[in-house]
């Protein structure tokens, strides 16, 4: 049930109702000095932790270790004594268990704020707003690696006020970058500082299409498919209503 706890030496477990609460201590094993790396196992003293570890049965599960503070045998070292950590399990200055604290970084950054907030609560690990906001700040941003072609496409932030620029990869659908605006120069400084594009997927924007050329002389442009239909699209319900009054309804219908 506590696997996840292996690393700690568990004392006692407790039925708190709401809450199980778990008594345990670090190991008897020595440690190494975070700064000499110098291993130790003398003890000066003992702190007491709490921390939140994942739910057990739908109940929140509340960790109270007690820790060492070891004392450094190396002459000359900095720190004369310290406290250990316990890698993989307690992170420095961290209230909850590197296990949970992965579990939330996952909730909040599909959903962000508030809503994975009151999720959270319903999964038997309550946080605030702003601890899952704190998390998701914390979460590493992943590298991107720019792909062999890329779709470039406008949208608005506020219409007919503010736009921006959205490039995506083409093959998988994966947001790459969001440039602000939607100028030629904008665009073409990013293409030339991410060389090895082969192509790119764009609309008839011959803004962009300038972009591309001056940046991506070699790069291939391909008319998107949804851009190309829309304007086919429009071109015959054009057709349609010049050249017959009467096609006038099923052409609005089209």
């Amino acid at each position: 049930m506590f696997s996840g706890l292996s690393a700690l030496v568990i004392e006692d477990v407790a039925d708190g109702g709401e809450i199980v609460r778990v008594s345990a201590r670090t190991r008897d094993v020595p440690v190494p000095c975070p700064v000499c790396g110098v291993a130790t196992g003398r003890v000066h003293g003992y702190h007491g932790r709490t921390v939140r570890d994942v739910p057990v049965d739908g109940r929140q599960v509340a960790v109270q270790v007690r820790i060492r503070r070891l004392v450094c045998p190396a002459l000359g070292c900095r720190r004369q004594t310290f406290r250990e950590q316990v890698p993989g399990l307690l992170e420095r200055h961290q209230r909850r268990t590197t296990r949970l604290t992965g579990q939330l970084s996952e909730l909040v950054k599909e959903l962000c704020g508030r809503a994975s907030a009151r999720l959270a609560r319903s999964l038997a690990v309550p946080v605030s707003y702003a601890s899952a906001l704190r998390l998701l700040r914390r979460v590493p941003v992943p590298e991107v690696r720019i792909p062999r072609v890329v779709g470039v496409d406008d949208f608005a932030l506020r219409r007919r006020h503010s736009y921006a620029t959205v490039i995506i990869n083409a093959e998988t659908g994966e947001r790459i970058e969001v440039l602000p605006g939607r100028e030629a120069a904008t665009l073409e400084a990013w293409l030339r500082e991410h060389p090895g594009i082969e192509a790119v997927c764009r609309d008839g924007s011959a803004t962009y299409a300038e972009a591309v050329r001056r940046a991506l002389p070699d790069a291939v442009q391909i008319s998107d498919r949804w851009h190309l239909w829309s304007v086919r699209r429009e071109a015959l319900i054009d057709r349609v209503e010049v050249g017959d009054l009467r096609h006038r309804p099923v052409a609005a219908g089209w």
